[in-house]
């Protein structure tokens, strides 16, 4: 079992390193490399734009990766899903900007983008079905912890890295070749990841159903057929979680930097430290909602995020880094209290035959609504309304939610299969 848990935190902390360094290098330089002849703020819409392009790619992603992790296993889709989200980042490092391409440069990015939302479409489902299927049957909250903590790890690391170059290097420099490196890092990363998944073993959940030959013949149909209620519901449960992650790292480091004239190395810093809240928020939630219910820990989240997202940009607009620190964190404890749960709770809404695919699908398409559209509909709003637009709107998603939870089971007495 420690395994099982190393893999499935190693594996999603390096896909979420690679997926958040796109959205740092989004928020800070890809408007100046790769859009130079726009204005400031359609340059900022238009890298944002080529950001979300892998929020829809994403779903994609799930049905492709899903239907083999249904049909397979869902080790070896793993290995390949690590491996395309690896090679895609890695390749966005070499990837000449508009000086030296022009429109190819961009267009390029948006095909890199497009391979990173389907190669993480595929892991996250694989990574929780890991850890839940390996699990002992009241502790599948605690296992499914550690894929869920991969997003904060690898949040943190891909900031870091951004935050010593930013930190030692000029800004011509780091603005003509610094911010290619965290990118250049992933050839190394999905060597480590490789070397790790190839280890493990294929689920009992899983070989179960392989022994009694009851696979899925067609997973993706049959989930949209049979599940479909959940599927919605719990893509609507994710919308949130989503929506406070990429408001309170992508958008406001653009805002922050841009608006607020906040040192880039300063938030950067800060968003460090409030990845800390989101670590803390993942845990303390996965581990209890094996005593507590996986529903009552994300109802309680969505509950927190509605009223947290009316203190967000007051906070925020003070300036002072105390009050950014304590806006992002708190924002993200939220995040993570919603999250942590999330783990065991979509695989535990469907059929061993399905789990892959119909888990996969209602994450992700959750993270179209919830997190392609939000650094979008943010910068839109603070433009036109202010930023307390803003935060109304990040409560509002909170509700949504709380609704589509509502309307959902609780789950963590079920047999998976």
């Amino acid at each position: 079992m420690r395994r099982v848990a190393v893999a499935s935190f190693i594996g999603t902390a390096i896909e979420f390193y690679d997926f958040y360094a796109y959205g740092t290098a989004a928020a800070l330089v890809l408007d100046d490399a790769f859009f130079p002849n726009l204005s400031s703020l359609n340059a900022t819409l238009a890298a944002f734009s080529t950001y979300a392009v892998a929020f829809v790619a994403r779903p994609l992603g799930s049905l492709v990766f899903g239907h083999f992790g249904d049909r397979v296993g869902r080790k070896s889709v793993l290995v390949a899903s690590l491996l395309l989200m690896g090679l895609s980042t890695a390749f966005v490092g070499l990837l000449p900007g508009y000086a030296t391409l022009g429109v190819w440069a961009p267009l390029l990015l948006v095909l890199l983008r497009f391979l990173q939302g389907i190669g993480l479409g595929g892991e996250w489902g694989g990574a929780a079905l890991l850890a839940v299927e390996h699990a002992p049957e009241k502790r599948r909250g605690m296992f499914a912890a550690f894929p869920q903590l991969g997003p904060s790890v690898g949040f943190f690391a891909a900031t870091g890295i951004f935050w010593a170059l930013s930190a030692g290097l000029d800004d011509d420099a780091f603005r003509s070749w610094g911010w290619r490196v965290p990118f250049l890092l992933s050839f190394a990363l999905v060597a480590v990841g490789l070397f790790v998944r190839l280890r493990i073993s294929e689920t009992p959940v899983f070989q179960r159903v392989m022994d009694a030959q009851e696979k899925s013949k067609a997973p993706a149909m049959e989930v949209f057929r049979t599940h479909w209620r959940e599927m919605l519901l719990g893509a609507g449960g994710m919308i949130v979680a989503y929506g406070l992650f990429y408001t309170a790292t992508t958008y406001c480091l653009n805002y922050a930097t841009d608006g607020l004239g906040v040192p880039r190395s300063t938030m950067l810093a800060l968003s460090m430290v409030a990845c800390l809240f989101l670590a803390v928020g993942t845990w303390i939630a996965a581990t209890r909602s094996d005593a507590r219910g996986r529903r009552r820990l994300v109802l309680i989240g969505c509950g927190l995020a509605v009223v947290w997202g009316l203190v967000l940009f007051p906070l925020l607009d003070t300036g002072q880094p105390l009050l950014i620190t304590l806006a992002l964190g708190g924002t993200l404890f939220c995040m993570g209290v919603v999250y942590g749960p999330m783990g065991a709770y979509l695989p535990e809404l469907f059929s061993a035959r399905v789990r892959y695919s119909g888990a996969s699908f209602a994450y992700n398409l959750g993270g179209v609504l919830g997190g392609a559209v939000a650094p979008l509909v943010a910068t839109d709003l603070q433009s036109s309304y202010g930023s307390s637009a803003v935060g109304w709107y990040v409560s509002a998603m909170a509700v949504v939610s709380l609704v589509c939870v509502l309307a959902l089971p609780e789950t963590r007495s079920r047999e998976l299969g």
